[in-house]
């Protein structure tokens, strides 16, 4: 919007001629919401269009996407390890590859410089020759033998899969004909209770899908008969959330079946299932299953627990509990404290290895189960590595003592270290080259003080010499929901595209996220999401008091529950930002129950159902709240068709709701890649570059 327009819209709402910022913001109508409907599609090609001509004729567009998709598919990149009957596995995409392929190595191999892979299955060979855009969503393997698989593939990147059965000795899929597993596509959940039997959870049909649309119905499935011959095991509810399903095997091939029953999002009940019936196991609601030690299920609780026999455990714990002796009081493993976290967990034959954060920066700790460390309770050890990094779990081996941590920090190359839980040593074993120079550039964690008072921490990457004249291109990222924590992470595409122009880095680890445990999460639920609002503006201010960027140089960028975080920003503070970029988002906060995943999510938001809830929910949706003549900056949203758990709906109505208010915006829309927002690379190196180039065009040049 020019400057002189936006005035005269001031000027003509002040003076009352029309009262345009007052105005409701007309129903979005109901073709948008058929979400491959011809006319929406028309609408969406026609917006696709219009905005792909203002970015991609920028001349920088050229050079921004090369470099994007060159780093995307860089073969120095670290394979990600995932240890599989003995030997590692890895999926892996390159300019080769563009769908992937998932490959296989020796250990031995792996450790050395240039491994020598053997691919296992060609998904962009499979793809072609069944006429479908597969893309890989995973394996899992029927523990302790790890040989049959059940290989997962989603058409073009939608949450709903297929599931079919793989032999890795014999190097194919193993057909029906021949007693193999094979299940039809199907929103699902589908664990191995053992090598002839699946337990399963998918549509069965009518009255077996939740509000949510996710299954709730538990059948066991034997080897070799059809799937509508499936025996039912367990039965939630249509207003659950849905079923996960879980088999954990330890070292000692001790093995336990789990239905986690989601009452809502993080509310569950916890089911053992056996070949003689079920067994409602004694955990709180708000708990995570890591794995099994041992014999002893390693749990992490979310709340302040009181179990039936024992001590008060305090949410964020991480405990054990014995399944021979199911009376006996949980033994704790590891309790943080106020500003602690635990990030990750992975269990290893007889040990725990486990990411912990202090203060947002990680640790490395191994922990050893009663009577294996010679001690009556868990023993405690942390791991050396590098201080102020990112510390995950990425992946742990119950066949031997081996975790893999990946280890990274915004200017530290990601490297990868193998644990030795027996003796609690790490060794760096991988690391990436570094992808930008990252010697003129420092990160510092600053604070600023939310409308309660609540410290809010934040980093801040940039330049050595940067001066503090309020002129720094700035991007202010942040997510504050669903208790995940947003980290110091390695982006090379940030470096490349962002600060070697000149640009500034923050992230804000409001409330909502996990940064520091549960409290944290659950200080932004439901009608106490304001706070994390609040805490997101405050560290926009603070950026401006220290004099490290203005509102003329601020742009913010969040996806998904941080797409409405930028929604609810850009419409409660538009004077903060110059850009936004509102990524496959959350929008209409009043229908959101109603639209794709949306009602798995009511005990994260409210529910409208609730009068209390929907007023809080209709003064911060952002739809609802978009005003004509108020000076927002154009925002850039994008949304992928595919999506098929926020859904493209969100974003549509917003952005048409902008159109018929006169507002400027760009829209871009991917047809194929689910939520992730890219079902190859480059589709994610072609959405990196428009944001790139947008955010230069709005922060760094005078658009």
């Amino acid at each position: 919007m020019s400057v002189l327009r936006s005035a005269l819209r001031r000027l003509l709402v002040l003076g009352s001629v029309v009262l345009l910022a007052a105005a409701s913001p007309p129903a979005p109508p109901a073709w948008l919401s058929d979400v491959n409907g011809e006319q929406a599609m028309q609408w969406v090609h026609g917006e696709n269009r219009r905005s792909l001509g203002i970015l991609q004729h920028d001349p920088r567009y050229a050079g921004f996407h090369a470099q994007a998709l060159a780093l995307a598919q860089a073969r120095d990149r670290i394979p990600t390890p995932e240890p599989i009957g003995g030997q590692i596995y890895n999926f892996w995409q390159d300019a080769s590859h563009i769908r992937g392929i998932w490959r296989r190595t020796t250990l031995a191999s792996y450790r050395s410089p240039q491994p020598h892979w053997q691919t296992v299955i060609d998904l962009d060979a499979l793809a072609r020759s069944e006429h479908a855009n597969w893309v890989w969503k995973g394996a899992d393997c029927a523990e302790p033998q790890e040989r049959l698989c059940l290989v997962r593939l989603s058409d073009g990147g939608e949450d709903a899969d297929t599931e079919r059965e793989y032999d890795l000795q014999r190097g194919k899929f193993v057909a029906p004909s021949a007693g193999g597993f094979a299940l039809s596509r199907s929103k699902q959940d589908v664990d191995w209770q053992d090598e002839r039997t699946l337990l399963v959870a998918r549509d069965w049909g009518p009255g077996t899908m939740t509000d949510a649309g996710y299954p709730f119905v538990v059948k066991r499935l034997e080897r070799g008969r059809p799937t509508d011959a499936a025996v039912e095991v367990f039965r939630g509810t249509s207003h659950d959330v849905g079923v996960e399903l879980e088999t954990f095997v330890d070292g000692d091939a001790n093995r336990v079946s789990l239905v986690e029953r989601g009452i809502s999002f993080f509310e569950k009940e916890f089911v053992q299932i056996t070949r003689n019936g079920t067994r409602r196991l004694d955990l709180p609601p708000r708990a995570t299953v890591e794995g099994l030690v041992d014999g002893r299920l390693v749990v992490r609780i979310g709340q302040a627990w009181t179990p039936g026999s024992g001590t008060p455990v305090a949410a964020g714990a991480l405990v054990s509990i014995d399944l021979a002796q199911p009376k006996r009081p949980p033994d704790l493993i590891f309790a943080p404290s106020s500003r602690q976290t635990i990030d990750s967990v992975g269990v290893t034959g007889h040990a725990v290895a486990a990411a912990i954060y202090d203060n947002v920066r990680g640790q490395g700790w191994v922990f050893t189960p009663p009577g294996k460390s010679g001690s009556a309770g868990w023993s405690a050890r942390r791991l050396a590595l590098p201080g102020d990094v990112s510390v995950d779990v990425a992946a742990a081996s119950m066949r031997d003592e081996h975790a893999y941590l990946a280890v990274t920090g915004f200017l530290d190359p990601n490297t990868l270290w193998l644990v030795d839980a027996a003796s609690a040593s790490a060794s760096r074993i991988k690391a990436l080259p570094a992808q930008f120079d990252a010697t003129p550039y420092i990160v510092e964690q600053f604070e600023a003080r939310s409308s309660d008072g609540t410290r809010i921490p934040y980093f801040v990457v940039h330049r050595r010499d940067m001066k503090r004249d309020g002129g720094n291109p700035t991007e202010l990222y942040a997510y504050g929901g669903f208790q995940i924590s947003i980290t110091p992470k390695y982006t090379p595409v940030l470096g490349k595209l962002w600060l070697d122009h000149g640009g500034v880095y923050v992230i804000a680890n409001i409330r909502g996220g996990g940064e520091f445990g549960p409290d944290w999460h659950q200080a932004a639920l439901k009608t106490n999401r304001q706070r994390a609002f609040d805490d997101f503006a405050a560290v926009g201010r603070d950026l401006v008091t220290r004099g490290i960027t203005s509102a003329r140089r601020l742009g913010i960028r969040g996806g998904s529950n941080g797409g409405l975080l930028m929604g609810v920003e850009f419409t409660q503070h538009p004077e903060l930002w110059h850009a936004a970029v509102i990524e496959v988002p959350l929008l209409d906060m009043l229908h959101f129950e109603t639209m794709a995943a949306g009602a798995s999510w009511v005990g994260e938001y409210g529910s409208v159902s609730i009068p209390e809830q929907r007023a809080f929910l209709a003064r911060i949706s952002p739809l609802q709240n978009l005003k004509a003549g108020l000076g927002y900056p154009e925002p850039f949203i994008f949304t992928t068709t595919k999506d098929d758990r926020v859904g493209p709906v969100h974003a549509r109505r917003f952005a048409w709701t902008m159109q018929q208010l006169q507002l400027p915006f760009l829209y871009f829309e991917q047809t194929e890649g689910g939520h992730a927002a890219g079902a190859n690379l480059r589709e994610v190196a072609t959405e990196q570059a428009l944001e790139y180039i947008y955010l230069s065009r709005k922060l760094m040049t005078g658009h």
